[in-house]
């Protein structure tokens, strides 16, 4: 029996069924995602959503649905499902699904009477391809099998309606046509490994809506347009295979690519074959560059994100060669950086004051995983650029004060992860001096010395080591408070008494200015306080200001977006702190901390993990679909927890 399998009873419930989402990429920015029971229920949401250069920055949707209608004795079987005004859904194609499972594959088994149909999807590597593999597992007489496509061409932000400036036209191309609907836009190739006719019959269908953009405020309702179908006998124990992409193929060739994606594909059969499959949809190839997405369906490739989330989705799978793809392309980003040099590296907000200091951290788990020679001789030279240029103030938000902590101002503009803004200001305006960022920097002194002296630098190491030891003496007499946790930002006077997960970051670093007793005194608190069954919350429930809900309108939820709601990126510092505080005897609480996110694995966006979580019970998953940072995490604990158990 398959680890993610749903059977007849949960498919055929939409209350159920509705919100557990399928996401495939094809680690060129594209992707195909819709609920399991291929009702889509967002915007973001379509079967071919692919990067559009020519006109934006933004993904774009081509085909958002394909309906399959079933033909014996002239009778049809409608198995779409589309959601219309009134919460009508129609056709009710979900009441003949029989049951769903995903091993290799998102399959789905559908009964019509004598007929059984399976349905298989699969997103081609590389290429801005879906293909769908259709075959007859069972029939007594003659079966017609008609595909209705469904047309948006328009970008993931918006809906789009009947308008006169559709194009009609349509190309006759191998098995099957071409079309464009707006200038601008690449031609949609729909084809079949099949003989079959199409017929054009022009037809906008209005009124679909998306239920998860109503919930959220936005606009959710839309005309999409069919050109017409495609019909074909198909017999019994026969494959055929239709494809949706922007270039065309020779129909031959179709099933040898789609039996090539399903032998490449990792099957999902447990917690950690989900994760890494997950891991593999963050990658992200364009133009000779490597990248890490943030999160899919609206993330880019943000700095911060991809260097806390490479480690987790690299190293601690054993593919140190995507890492060390990644870094490649993200040290250029950093020198464009510091030189001050406009850079054609597609990586976002490089210039927040934080982002240097966790790059370098991601080197250091090069170094903590892999070798700490190879990473001295592949990245030394650019962790002591870093350190060097935020030492000499080169940074325009980091400042380096005589008591060796870096000051950031954060009061107009959000600083550092936690960056939510209402009205064009931070939600939580941390400014003045930031815990991590200083436990990041003293962190950063001791690595930086420490690569320095296995190259024989050894006086300047000991320059650097001289700085960590006033960073460090500063940072526990300014952070450190009488109540035994960390103070989580100290601005011109103000003082933030906030019990936030931030100074998890400080207790479980590598080079930390706190001793043992000081990070289990953090751990202790952080486990009263903000730990949950999903991960570790943003704010305490007795902090001032917490707002654990993250639901309805955009600035009611930017307002409680860090304000307690659970991040499970940050379980992997709490994680790290236990084990740093309580060596092998912590390891049976590690496990039992991951059995709330197991579960996760069949809810949300199946086999991975989501954005945030609400702060209390039921603990809803929100945002985006899948966060990199997120499984990361997880991935990147185990692999540490692999070494203890194999101590």
């Amino acid at each position: 029996m398959s680890y993610l399998r749903f059977d007849k009873t949960l498919m055929t419930n939409l209350q159920e069924s509705l919100p557990k989402e399928i996401l495939r990429t094809n680690k060129s920015g594209a992707y195909s995602c819709s609920s399991i029971v291929d009702c889509n229920t967002r915007k973001y949401h379509g079967l071919l959503v692919v990067p559009v250069p020519e006109l934006d920055d933004e993904n774009h949707v081509l085909l958002s649905s394909l309906d399959e209608t079933v033909i014996q004795h002239g009778a049809q079987f409608n198995l779409g499902l589309h959601k219309y005004a009134g919460d009508v859904y129609s056709p009710n194609g979900h009441k003949y699904i029989r049951e769903c499972n995903w091993e290799k594959l998102p399959t789905t088994i559908y009964r019509v009477g004598g007929v059984i149909l399976k349905k298989e999807k699969v997103f081609q590597h590389f290429e801005n391809r879906i293909l769908i593999r259709y075959t007859l597992l069972d029939a007594h007489s003659v079966t017609t099998l008609r595909l209705r496509p469904f047309l948006a061409f328009r970008s993931v932000g918006v809906c789009t309606h009947e308008n006169a400036g559709a194009s009609r036209d349509y190309q006759n191309v191998d098995n099957g046509i071409s079309t464009c609907m707006y200038p601008g836009y690449p031609n949609l190739y729909m084809q079949l490994n099949k003989k079959n006719e199409f017929v054009f019959e022009p037809n906008w269908y209005r009124g679909i809506e998306y239920q998860k953009e109503q919930e959220l405020g936005y606009d959710f309702s839309e005309d999409l347009y069919v050109p017409g179908y495609f019909e074909f006998n198909i017999k019994k124990g026969e494959s055929v295979v239709f494809a949706a992409g922007v270039s065309e193929l020779k129909s031959n060739q179709l099933k040898k690519i789609f039996d090539y994606e399903y032998e490449v594909h990792v099957p999902r059969t447990g917690f950690q074959s989900c994760l890494v499959n997950a891991a593999h949809q963050f990658h992200y190839e364009k133009d000779g560059e490597n990248y890490i997405i943030a999160g899919y369906p609206w993330f880019k490739c943000r700095a911060r994100d991809m260097f806390v989330a490479l480690p987790g989705l690299t190293l601690a799978i054993d593919e140190n060669e995507y890492y060390e793809k990644a870094m490649k392309t993200a040290e250029k980003a950093i020198y464009d950086f510091i030189e001050g040099k406009q850079s054609n590296i597609k990586m976002y907000e490089i210039e927040k004051p934080d982002v240097l200091l966790w790059a370098v951290w991601c080197i250091q788990q090069y170094s903590r995983l892999v070798s700490a020679e190879e990473a001295t001789k592949k990245y030394g030279k650019i962790v002591d650029a870093i350190v060097d240029f935020i030492k000499k103030g080169r940074h325009n938000n980091l400042f380096l004060h005589e008591n060796g902590l870096l000051y950031t101002n954060g009061r107009e503009h959000a600083v550092t992860w936690m960056n939510s803004e209402v009205n064009g200001y931070p939600v939580v305006p941390r400014s003045g001096y930031i815990v991590e960022i200083n436990a990041l920097w003293y962190n950063a002194l001791m690595f930086n010395a420490e690569m320095l002296m296995s190259c024989g630098r050894g006086n300047e190491a000991a320059e650097y080591t001289k700085l960590a030891e006033t960073t460090g003496a500063s940072f526990k007499s300014t952070f450190l408070n009488e109540h035994g946790y960390l103070l989580d930002y100290i601005d011109d006077g103000f003082i933030s008494w906030s019990v936030r997960p931030n100074m998890l970051i400080a207790s479980s670093l590598e080079y930390s200015p706190l001793s043992i007793p000081e990070r289990k005194r953090i751990f202790d608190i952080c486990t009263k306080e903000l730990l949950t069954p999903k991960g570790i919350r943003s704010l305490s429930p007795k902090s001032g200001g917490y707002n654990p809900i993250y639901q309805g309108g955009q600035a009611q939820r930017d307002a409680a977006y860090h304000q307690g709601t659970v991040w499970p990126w940050l379980s992997g510092f709490y994680l790290e702190t236990c084990m740093k505080v309580y060596k092998r005897s912590g390891l049976s609480w590690i496990d039992r901390c991951f059995v709330g996110l197991e579960e996760e694995m069949n809810y949300h966006c199946i086999g991975t993990l989501p954005e945030l979580f609400d702060g209390n019970p039921p603990f809803h998953g929100r945002g985006a679909l899948s966060f990199a940072m997120n499984v990361a995490a997880v991935l990147r604990v185990n692999k540490v927890l692999s070494k203890f158990y194999n101590y």
